[in-house]
């Protein structure tokens, strides 16, 4: 995709959703960063449900911390992976304390090394809670650079970087939602729907859905 229909690309997604969010629910970089975690293997819908039981309860890392892991895990029960991920919080939450005076970093390097953060977690609360034009790529953005030609890659770390180049600088900091959204919700992995894809026309996909 050549550099006219990239910027025609991200503008009519803006067209159409000019502030866009995360469908992650939270107030503060913190329940961002817990929300975010416990969105590994599983849905927005269902981080959702079990951070409004949560964060009313405890939503900082002091509060998570007293509450204890047990206590966290009758709170996130419902999503998978909740052992791991109540232990990951609990020891990402001590460490906040201990290094960061319970505040959220806003740096890569600190954010990789809480338990529970990998690259693309920390890319999320870069970009999400403090604006930093990055691009957490997970299967949606993966799915869509290479279905539609805007970076081609085979893996994930490869089209993120493809695409911080190909993604024209005043749409940088939105991209990573807009993909996110496109793909989650138009250019699906079982059935894209592109009779009703507004970029349709710029996207190098061939095996194009019609109508029904």
């Amino acid at each position: 995709m050549n550099r006219a229909n990239r910027e025609e690309f991200f503008r009519r997604l803006q067209s159409v959703n000019p502030e866009p969010r995360t469908e992650l629910e939270y107030d503060s970089p913190f329940e961002l960063l817990v929300a975010v975690i416990l969105s590994a293997q599983a849905t927005d819908v269902g981080v959702n449900k079990a951070t409004r039981r949560l964060y009313p309860v405890a939503n900082t890392p002091q509060a998570i911390l007293e509450l204890g892991e047990e206590g966290l895990k009758r709170h996130i029960r419902t999503i998978g992976l909740f052992n791991s991920k109540a232990h990951n919080i609990i020891l990402t939450c001590r460490k906040l304390l201990e290094e960061h005076g319970g505040e959220v970093p806003a740096n890569r390097a600190a954010l990789e090394a809480l338990p529970g953060v990998g690259r693309k977690t920390a890319n999320v609360v870069l970009n999400t809670a403090f604006g930093e034009p990055t691009i957490a790529v997970d299967t949606h953005i993966f799915r869509v650079a290479n279905r539609t030609g805007l970076a081609h890659g085979k893996t994930p770390l490869e089209v993120e970087r493809k695409l911080l180049k190909a993604v024209p600088e005043p749409f940088r900091k939105d991209a990573h939602h807009w993909l996110i959204l496109h793909g989650r919700y138009t250019c699906k992995a079982r059935k894209p729907d592109c009779p009703r894809c507004i970029v349709r026309d710029l996207c190098a996909y061939r095996n194009k859905t019609e109508a029904e």
